[in-house]
Order: C-alpha cells, then sequence, then structure tokens
C-alpha cells in the first residue's frame, strides 16, 4: 500500500549520492589535499548553486547589472521562502566588473515561490534576449583564459550549446563602436542537432563575426584563406578546446553520474580526447593560445592527455603560467603521478604492468612520465584542477598552451598553393592513431595518384571557380564528405551589379563605406526575401571553403522584404538584430528619441503621431512613409535616465509610428528604464504576446522565413530543456526530473528566434539528443 512511494520525490526516485569505486578512486590518488575529504565529498552532495552571467556588449551589461542591483537584489533582502532566508546572490570575486554572479535559489524555490516570481520573469526573459546566461562558474573560466582581442581569429571545436561561445563573442566585440571586428568565431561541434541549439544562443548576441560548422572535431578540416591573392592555411591565434568527458566534475548537478560512475568513461574517452586536442594544437598559430578544458577531475582525461601532447610535440608547445591570472579563483595545481584503475578495482602504475589482454582499454599515454627531467620540463603543475568545496562550484580541469613552432611532423608541410591535393580535398596531417602515442607521418602520394589528383583537382577547380563567381558558397557535394543532419541552403553573396542594391542604398543614404560586398542571401533562384550580412573576414573564409565545410549558419540578418515598401522607394526593411552593425553606415531616415518616446514605442502597438514629443513630430512630418530608424541617445545630465544608447527599428505610417522590436527585447529596454513589465499571470501575458505577435506580422507583412524561424526556437527551446551547460560534456544522460525543471525553466511564450535555418529544421525529433 502506502509504502509503495516510500523514497521517491516528486514522482521520481531518489538518488542515492554514494558511489564507492569513486570514492576509492579519488582518495587513492590523491585528487584532495590531506584532511579535505569529509568536505569535497558533503559538497558534491549538496545541489550547485545557481550562476548567472550577464551578457552583451559593455554599456548595456552595466545597465543590467545596475537594474540587477538596484532593483531586483534590494527586493531578495530579508525574503524568507518556506520559513529559510534568502541568501543575497553575490558576484563571483574572480569575474571581471562583477559579470557573473551566484545565488543559493534552487531552480524549484525559483519556479515555486510566489515571491520570486518577478525576478524569476526577469532571469527568464533577459536569458532569452540574450543579456543574462544561466552558465555554471567554472564553465566561464576558459574563456577568460584564451585572453581573446577583437582581432583574433577562433575556433571552438567543440561548442555546443554554447555557452562558451558567447562569451568569446562578446571578447571580440569589446569595442562597441566597431561594427565588424577583424577577428570572428567559428564554431563546431559533431552533433547536427546541437549545432541548432549553438545557433540560437549564439544568435542572441547579434554579430556578424560567428559561423557555426558542424564537422567531427578529431578530422575538422584546414580551412584557406585568400591573403593578396594567394591561397594560404587557416591558422588560429585562439583555440578552445572543451572535449567530450565523463563529466564526474558535474555530480552536484547531474545526480545520474553517482551511480552510472565508473573508470571505465574515462579510459573510453582518452583516446578522442588526444586526437581533438591534436587536431587543435595542428591548426593553432605560431604563438598562438589553446584552452584544454574538461569537467572531469580524472588525471586520465586531464593531465595524461596533455603531457602525452607535450612529449609528442618535442618542444613545439608549453604550458602557460596562469596563477597570477583571475586572481580570487582558488584552484589545484596540475598532478605529476597517477595510477590507472580498471573498472574492476584493479590498478595499474605501468604500461608494461599491463597484461596484452587489457592493452586495447589502457594505452600508454594514459600513464605519467617516467623520465623525472622530461616530466619537470613539461610543468603539469601549470595546470588548475577546481574541486567543488573550495568556491562551491562543480569540479572543472583547465591547461592553457602555447605554440611555440611548428608541430613536429607538420614541419616539412609545404604552402598550400603547392600542394598536391588529395582526395579529401586537403593534404592535412591528421592524428593517426593518436591514443597509442604513435607519431603522425606526411605520406607522398604516388605518382598515378598525383595524376589521378590533378585531373579531379581540375574538375573541381572548374566547379569551384564558377560558383566563387557567382558568389555562391554551397553545401559540401556528398561523395567529399558524409552528409547528416539536415540538408543547409547555399550561402549566395549579393553580386556587384545586383540591382537589388540600388533603391536600398538610396532610401537609406548608405555611406560610401559600406561592405555591400558582405551582404548574402540562402536562395539561389527566386524573390530575395532576407538580406544577412558577414564580416570581411567570414566572407573570405565562407568562399574559399565551400566545398569542404558543412556550415550550419552565419551572419545576421539586415533587411527583410517588405511587399508595402515598395510603393515607399524601397522593398526592404530594417531588421532589429542587424540594426546595431547597420547603424553606423545608415544617414537617413533616422529619428532621434526622447525617453518618453522610446515608452510610448516599446508599451503601444502601433501609437499615433499625436503621442509623441512635438519634436518627434516635426522629425516625422516631411519624412516618407516606410521603415526607420529610432535613435535613443543618453543626457549625462540625467543620470536617473537609461544611460545606454538604444537603437529600434520602427515603421512610419500615415498617422502613427511603431517599433519592430521582439517581446523579450522590449521588455528589456523597458525593465532598463525602470518601467514595471511584470504581470502575474503567465497565461494572460502569453495570449497578449499572441495577440501582439499577430498584430505585428500583420503590420510588417514578414517574410515566409518567420515560420521557419518558431519552428527553429520550438526545436531549439526543447533542447535547450533537456541539455544543461557542463552535461553537454557528459555521455551519461540528464535525470528526468531535470529535464522537466529544464522545460518549465525556458518561457514558451516568445516565438522570436534570432537565426535563419533551413526548411527541414522544423520536423526535427530531439528526443534522443545527449546530455
Amino acid at each position: 500500500g502506502g509504502g509503495v512511494f516510500q523514497g521517491w520525490a516528486g514522482g521520481y526516485p531518489e538518488i542515492v549520492k554514494e558511489n564507492e569505486l569513486f570514492e576509492r578512486y579519488y582518495r587513492e590518488l590523491g585528487v584532495v589535499p590531506a584532511g579535505e575529504w569529509g568536505a569535497f565529498m558533503a559538497a558534491l552532495r549538496e545541489p550547485l548553486p545557481a550562476t548567472l552571467r550577464i551578457t552583451g556588449y559593455r554599456s548595456h551589461a552595466k545597465e543590467i547589472l545596475h537594474c540587477l542591483k538596484e532593483k531586483y537584489f534590494k527586493e531578495l533582502q530579508d525574503l524568507e521562502v518556506d520559513g529559510q532566508k534568502v541568501e543575497m546572490p553575490q558576484s563571483l570575486s574572480w569575474y571581471p566588473e562583477e559579470l557573473a554572479w551566484h545565488t543559493n535559489l534552487s531552480r524549484k524555490i525559483l519556479r515555486k515561490s510566489p515571491q520570486l516570481e518577478k525576478f524569476h520573469q526577469f532571469l527568464v526573459s533577459e536569458t532569452e534576449c540574450g543579456n543574462i546566461s544561466r552558465q555554471e562558474a567554472v564553465s566561464m573560466i576558459p574563456p577568460l583564459l584564451l585572453n581573446v582581442n577583437p582581432h583574433h581569429k577562433i575556433l571552438d571545436m567543440c561548442a555546443a550549446p554554447g555557452s562558451k561561445t558567447a562569451q568569446l563573442i562578446e571578447m571580440l566585440h569589446a569595442d562597441m563602436n566597431d561594427p565588424f571586428p577583424k577577428g570572428f568565431v567559428i564554431a563546431n561541434d559533431v552533433d547536427n542537432k546541437r549545432c541548432y541549439l549553438l545557433v540560437h544562443q549564439a544568435k542572441r548576441l547579434n554579430s556578424p563575426c560567428i559561423m557555426v560548422v558542424n564537422h567531427d572535431a578529431s578530422s575538422i578540416p584546414n580551412l584557406q584563406i585568400d591573403v593578396d591573392g594567394r591561397k594560404e592555411v587557416l591558422f588560429y591565434d585562439r583555440i578552445l578546446c572543451d572535449v567530450p568527458c565523463s563529466g564526474d566534475g558535474t555530480m552536484r548537478k547531474n545526480i545520474d553520474v553517482w551511480k552510472k560512475w565508473t573508470t571505465q568513461n574515462s579510459l573510453q574517452l582518452h583516446g578522442l580526447q588526444l586526437r581533438i586536442a591534436t587536431r587543435g594544437v595542428e591548426q593553432l598559430a605560431e604563438g598562438g593560445r589553446m584552452v584544454y578544458s574538461t569537467c572531469s577531475l580524472n588525471p586520465i582525461e586531464n593531465e595524461a592527455v596533455i603531457a602525452s601532447l607535450l612529449e609528442k610535440s618535442q618542444g613545439a608547445l608549453e604550458l602557460a603560467d596562469v596563477s597570477s591570472e583571475l586572481p580570487g579563483l582558488k584552484r589545484m595545481p596540475g598532478m605529476t603521478k597517477w595510477k590507472v584503475m580498471l573498472k574492476d578495482g584493479q590498478w595499474f602504475e605501468e604500461w608494461k604492468d599491463v597484461p596484452s589482454n587489457r592493452q586495447t582499454q589502457i594505452r600508454p599515454t594514459m600513464f605519467p612520465v617516467k623520465d623525472e627531467e622530461k616530466l619537470k620540463a613539461m610543468n603539469l603543475e601549470r595546470c588548475l584542477r577546481i574541486l567543488p568545496h573550495h568556491q562551491n562550484t562543480g569540479g572543472f580541469f583547465v591547461a592553457v598552451l602555447i605554440k611555440k613552432s611548428p608541430m613536429p611532423w607538420n614541419k616539412r608541410q609545404p604552402k598550400v598553393h603547392q600542394k598536391l591535393p588529395q582526395r579529401t580535398g586537403d593534404t592535412e596531417v591528421t592524428a593517426a592513431n593518436a591514443d597509442n602515442g604513435s607519431e603522425c607521418i606526411t605520406e607522398e602520394p604516388t605518382l598515378a595518384e598525383n595524376e589521378e589528383s590533378k585531373k579531379m583537382q581540375e574538375l573541381q577547380n572548374s566547379d569551384t571557380e564558377q560558383s566563387k563567381k557567382e558568389g555562391v558558397c554551397g553545401p559540401p557535394p556528398s561523395k567529399k564528405m558524409k552528409l547528416f543532419g539536415f540538408k543547409e541552403d547555399p550561402f549566395v553573396f549579393l553580386p556587384e551589379d545586383d540591382p537589388l542594391f540600388l533603391p536600398i542604398q538610396k532610401f537609406y543614404a548608405l555611406d560610401p563605406s559600406f561592405p555591400k560586398m558582405n551582404l548574402l542571401t540562402r536562395t539561389q533562384e527566386g524573390k530575395k526575401r532576407q538580406l544577412y550580412m558577414v564580416s570581411k573576414e567570414l566572407r573570405n573564409v565562407l568562399l574559399n571553403n565551400s566545398e569542404k565545410m558543412k556550415v550550419i549558419n552565419t551572419g545576421i540578418k539586415v533587411w527583410s522584404r517588405n511587399s508595402d515598401g515598395e510603393q515607399f522607394g524601397c522593398a526592404f526593411r530594417l531588421a532589429q538584430e542587424g540594426i546595431y552593425t547597420l547603424y553606423p553606415f545608415i544617414h537617413a531616415r533616422i529619428i532621434n528619441v526622447c525617453i518618453d518616446d522610446v515608452k510610448i514605442l516599446l508599451t503601444q502597438e502601433n501609437p499615433f503621431l499625436s503621442k509623441f514629443s512635438s519634436e518627434t513630430q516635426k522629425k516625422v512630418k516631411d519624412m516618407a512613409m516606410g521603415s526607420i530608424v529610432l535613435k535613443y541617445d543618453p543626457d549625462p545630465e540625467k543620470p536617473d535616465d537609461l544611460q545606454c544608447p538604444i537603437v529600434l527599428c520602427g515603421w512610419q505610417g500615415k498617422t502613427s509610428l511603431r517599433a519592430f522590436v521582439p517581446k523579450n527585447e522590449r521588455l528589456h529596454y523597458l525593465r532598463m528604464m525602470g518601467v514595471e513589465v511584470f504581470k502575474a499571470k503567465r497565461k494572460e501575458e502569453e495570449s497578449e504576446s499572441k495577440t501582439g505577435e499577430e498584430v505585428q506580422h500583420r503590420l510588417a507583412q514578414t517574410e515566409e522565413g518567420m515560420d521557419v524561424e518558431d519552428k527553429e526556437h520550438d526545436l531549439v527551446t526543447k533542447m535547450e530543456a533537456e541539455v544543461g551547460e557542463e552535461s553537454s560534456r557528459s555521455p551519461v544522460e540528464s535525470s528526468a526530473m531535470e529535464v522537466e525543471n529544464k522545460i518549465e525553466d525556458f518561457d514558451q511564450s516568445s516565438k522570436n528566434a534570432n537565426s535563419h535555418v533551413n526548411q527541414e529544421s522544423k520536423d526535427t525529433d530531439t528526443s534522443n539528443v545527449k546530455d
């Protein structure tokens, strides 16, 4: 009878947070300092505090921080929930400029407490429009240690779900006055479905400098770029190598790890981790920095990978000393001694002790280096291990590598324009048998192969040159690469003489410096519905690698076709997501508005002109109907008013003026201006947003792409529900309880997805996405 349900909470069995093998393994290895074992285990059994990072670009981030501290955090003071006092959120001492915070409020308390509903809605809404990222504290460390500058070319090798990628994009845009930084981020993930989650995360930052690609990180192709008419291999200044791992540092969040943990996970992943890291350093520029990280505490996945990489690099790589970076972050030095254990509890101290029948499971690269001199020269103590009980976080490992010279197996590699083409379309050297420590060698092609490859190259060149002339970057041919997942539309750059552009240029009085060559569409035939924009550097990458790269997404939407507009001189209206990139080049149709006008624009659906200030009415009077820019500049003499500039897309009708701004972005700006936007009943809010969207859809007569984007947003929302931040690196699936929590956590009311995704994405089943 009644006893059946004992020990069940919320309909799910309580997971016992015990694992004898885990304790035996880490005690024996001495990962935790003497006398701290009890505190370490106690911390692992406690739920992880919620952490959030204020994202976005600097002046906006400061306004959000001000709003959080002065309004929402103050309301939490002296608040009690279920008889327990709510602790005030604390900033992470080591994160720059107070832009990261942690709180003891669990998801359950946040969702269920009426007193906290306003704060919860703030978090959900701001997360949706990309101003706040709910990201685990330790996951914020790797991008900070990359030391990114706006001119850096960056590769994120295993990027989904994208929180770290977002950090990298923000760093590129450190100077808000530069709409096109010279650097870019290429974010890669092997899982096609998770690439769309990555797109969703990255798109919230509206950057023209991000490209999402879908490859196996251990064999990601060498890309080429055009440098003064010469083809050269693209080497990256910064690489983030956050590899798949066993995830035992995430036990506080992914409680399934308690019962599923075994040393087998690490033994199986070590080879893959080493291959990915090897591929990373091959593509790193000399003097460049690569950060290797895992959310595991296990030296087999951490120091063993780094030591093996350093050993085969023969001095080409060195570990950077980052002890003075991120002051305030408590860290343990890397280990120099460890042993290998099988899942049955059997230990091995050296490779020679491993019986032949176990030599497929255990590899020589898993053991520490025996030569004391070699070991000392590696400086493994420069690695960082973050233990959960030190600062109430998850467990994590980070190593920062600097490349001093080419990898030994790449030293004789010829320049790319002299390379003999191979059937893979590239002569890159991959880390063959990297998991058993054998060195990679460049094979010389035979004469017969040379002849055959020359013929193939001629055929390929004629195709490629033809498509390059047309500015078309299509998906790679299926013969050259196994395509999986959705079929992507091509990226088609606007031709120099495209008649489409002249009316746009005239209508908005675009500056002569406007880089129109960077405009692209996703259709080769028929009417162009949307215009997207990428930076000059990404255009170079796209045009020179279309045959070897599977690009999922790039560019931000800057204009959308609007059939009403043609009668007013321009068939394309401005798109909000690209307005901050476009604004510096626009010299016409700009209306400067005061803060009261902004409030009217954001709170009323289609306000009459008579509601606006007399200055605004005067400016509008002589302007033709159609798409406009609404600009708010802060007044330093009114410090209580919003102190960051706002640029909004709008539409001027005969008798009205309206803003075309997605719902969550509207709420964001209103909050920043101190307008109360809280609604007690979420259902009421959803129905309002529905009618609001219908009105907006009718008035804007927006393009068919909206339908696709909404479907993609639903797919992404579902995936966000299933995928946690650090659990993305873990093969262990999330518990049903967590999935349920995450589904409830994401506000489904907004249908504004900031990405352009192929129609087929709407049919995707995401039920089997791994955590």
